[in-house]
């Protein structure tokens, strides 16, 4: 081993889900920079360092110190101190104000702010706000940086430590020495794997019960986060055994003893099913909602339904057919109804024309969606408002939901779109906020995929057969000159779609099986082709849709190749590998109540302040401030996947499908995918994979048990 010493210069790249870093020192006795490769994260621009390592030739790079350890001081020069403090690790602190600060304070400016930090104020343009917020980041970074030596003391990366550091405070070190799997339960992104590696390295037993409680949670919340509402005992077992590497027979005791500690739900009926709390009692009370719901008295005669619709059809110049007539009369004959039918069916049509009869009864009706951008288009094709479910439900952190059973939702007629988006604890939460004596309707395309949530409620509750259901099935006149339609329905009964697509049509077909000629054709379409021929905002107007994350044709990919292209906007922030630039699109991964955004959501990037690292975010005019400590909470969204589309249409849509995306080809993803498209879809990739998906019916099953539960309901 050989140990160099030098001054941070600068940090080339920084992998914040591992800790390797590669720098670049100045050292004495060497006349260029030394790259230095290894695990080195929270090493700072202007830091000196002492490393132990070893030297190493790099085919590529050429000559590298491979570090195994370091050691950090604080920097003695006036320009090293400046550079210190300009590389954002203080909040409050960057280039411009460190260079103020260590003009005023020299070779002291260290010790001020350690000790003496109300000084800042002398130094011009710093007021009593920032020095605050200065003091309190300074102490932060110091508390933070003893979280990641003892993190990295135990062989883990530190990536997380700043939200470790916000959930616990200074409590940090003592929670995660105690029991580091509270950091799986607590904190957003920090899973099974990663807490237990740091309790493995502790000294863990590895047949310990709250090593195997969390193992046990972990498996439990994998599945909901594929959908499912719940694990079988075998599933869980086979699943935890995997990730634990211990007998079944301590597994098997730790559920008993979490069932019996009400940790988890034992659900007994056809097999064992075993519920995390929030999906058992989300499930029983959609079942007891509805059943109330049900149980109460139409309220509405439907004797006069025919002459309503007559004056309808005059006043606004339709024509209904039979279909939609007989669904607007089940509507008013009903206390839950489910509309259902794909593109070009009329159900925007029916639903206005439900939404009139009950206006014109006297009712007073209420609108809403799963996402902004469908509850957006409602509010456009109805002219009446309609809200988020979220927004409708008035949810306020930490509060929650205002409207509950308490406070009802002062309505006669809830009307929810996009329903096949809605899961199995929003379901519930808004039946928790409708009253008994309230029509229910709700309106979706069964055949899209199901919702990002676990559940499936809207085919559970057609599948329950308690509610009437009204499928729209007949493609209207002016909706059958659209290839985006037609192939729509084709797709949808298992037919290959009409690729040949001319100058006029709205669906064309690009055959290409080279993954990186896709991604080169995509790019032009992005860039050039389409804005050109269509005259439309590359950013805004034209979305890729992906069926995978990863590969080089998956959303993560084309999202670095797409915002290179499109965003040259040089004000930007690093966080994560990933590179956040003014004017960039972005999509929410994650609910987050405090800021009322939630997973799915569609925005971009609307200003950065490089001081502060603080963003402002806009989805559909909601401003929010995020810290760059909270961007993994989203992702670039020039492309993003089919399942995260869901309730969003968009002018334009271009999709990759070849054989690398082998395991996600089924007939539901195309034909969600295809319906999100207004105005254009193009496809690009091969007709084998097309044919695929287009043969592979055999969608998912998702553990629920919602539909046996309504279907037991005697209302």
């Amino acid at each position: 081993m050989e140990y160099i010493s030098g001054v941070v210069e600068r940090i080339t790249y920084e992998n914040e889900e591992n800790g390797f870093s590669v720098i670049k020192i100045k050292s004495k006795g060497f006349t260029e920079l030394i790259t230095v490769v290894g695990s080195l994260a929270a090493v700072n621009i202007g830091s000196i360092i002492r490393l132990k390592g070893e030297w190493k030739m790099d085919s590529k790079f050429g000559k590298q110190f491979a570090a195994q350890d370091y050691r950090e001081t604080l920097p003695a020069t006036v320009a090293g101190i400046q550079k210190y403090l300009g590389s954002g690790l203080i909040k409050g602190i960057g280039p411009a104000y460190a260079k103020r600060i260590v003009q005023h304070f020299q070779e002291d400016t260290l010790r001020v702010l350690e000790e003496e930090a109300d000084y800042l104020v002398n130094v011009a343009g710093i007021g009593q706000k920032r020095v605050d917020m200065i003091k309190k980041a300074w102490q932060e970074q110091k508390e933070i940086k003893n979280v990641m030596l003892f993190l990295q003391s135990n062989g883990v990366s530190t990536a997380f430590a700043v939200k470790i550091y916000k959930t616990y405070g200074n409590d940090s070190i003592e929670i995660v020495r105690t029991n580091p799997y509270r950091l799986a339960d607590d904190i957003w992104g920090i899973g099974f794997k990663t807490a237990d590696k740091i309790a493995l390295q502790m000294g863990f037993e590895k047949n310990s019960f709250e090593r195997c409680r969390s193992g046990i949670v972990y498996v439990l919340n994998e599945l909901s986060n594929d959908g499912h509402c719940y694990g079988t005992r075998e599933q869980l077992l086979e699943e935890a055994e995997k990730i634990l590497e211990i007998e079944k027979s301590r597994i098997d005791s730790t559920l008993d003893r979490m069932i019996e500690e009400k940790v988890v739900i034992l659900d007994e009926g056809e097999g064992e099913a075993i519920f995390l709390l929030p999906f058992y009692h989300s499930e029983l009370g959609i079942a007891n909602r509805m059943k109330a719901i049900l149980a109460e008295e139409i309220l509405y005669p439907t004797t006069n339904v025919d002459g309503i619709l007559e004056t309808i059809q005059k006043q606004y110049d339709i024509s209904y057919d039979e279909v939609q007539k007989d669904a607007v009369k089940t509507a008013a004959a009903s206390k839950f109804m489910v509309l259902t039918g794909g593109p070009g069916t009329g159900k925007t049509t029916t639903t206005l024309a439900i939404i009139k009869v009950f206006q014109l009864l006297g009712a007073r009706v209420l609108l809403a969606a799963p996402t902004g951008r469908a509850a957006k288009r409602m509010s456009e094709t109805t002219g009446l408002e309609a809200k988020t479910i979220h927004r409708l439900l008035e949810y306020k952190p930490p509060e929650g939901y205002k409207k509950n059973a308490e406070y009802p939702l002062e309505c006669d007629v809830l009307i929810i779109d996009e329903t096949s988006m809605v899961d199995t604890i929003l379901m519930y939460n808004l039946l928790k906020a409708v009253s008994n004596a309230t029509v229910v309707i709700l309106v979706g395309d069964v055949d899209q995929l199901p919702s990002v949530g676990a559940g499936n409620v809207l085919n559970d509750i057609i599948d329950s057969g308690i509610v009437n259901v009204v499928q729209l099935n007949r493609i209207f006149r002016q909706a059958q000159g659209s290839a985006i339609i037609t192939n729509a329905h084709k797709i949808n009964q298992g037919d290959f779609p009409d690729l040949k697509g001319n100058r006029n049509s709205d669906f064309f077909f690009i055959e290409e099986d080279e993954p990186t000629k896709v991604v080169q054709t995509i790019k032009e379409l992005c860039t050039k082709r389409l804005p050109a021929f269509y005259n439309v905002d590359s950013i805004n107007d034209i979305q890729v849709l992906c069926p995978m994350q990863r590969g080089e044709t998956g959303a993560v990919n084309l999202n670095v190749v797409l915002q290179e292209a499109l965003n040259s906007s040089t004000i930007a922030i690093k966080y994560s590998g990933t590179v956040y630039r003014l004017g960039d699109k972005i999509m929410q991964i994650k609910n987050n109540y405090d800021k009322n955004v939630f997973n799915g959501d569609i925005g971009s990037i609307t200003k950065i302040d490089i001081e502060e690292r603080i963003l402002v975010l806009n989805f559909d005019g909601n401003l929010v401030d995020y810290d760059a400590t909270e961007l993994d909470e989203v992702v670039l969204a020039y492309a993003t996947t089919i399942h995260k589309s869901q309730g969003s249409e968009y002018k334009i849509v271009v999709a990759p499908l070849t054989m690398q995306h082998y395991v996600m080809l089924q007939r539901n993803l195309l034909y969600t995918c295809v319906t999100r498209a207004k105005k254009v879809f193009v496809l690009v990739g091969t007709k084998k994979a097309v044919s695929m998906a287009v043969r592979n019916n055999k969608t998912s099953k998702r553990n629920t048990r919602l539909a046996e539960r309504l279907s037991k309901l005697n209302p």
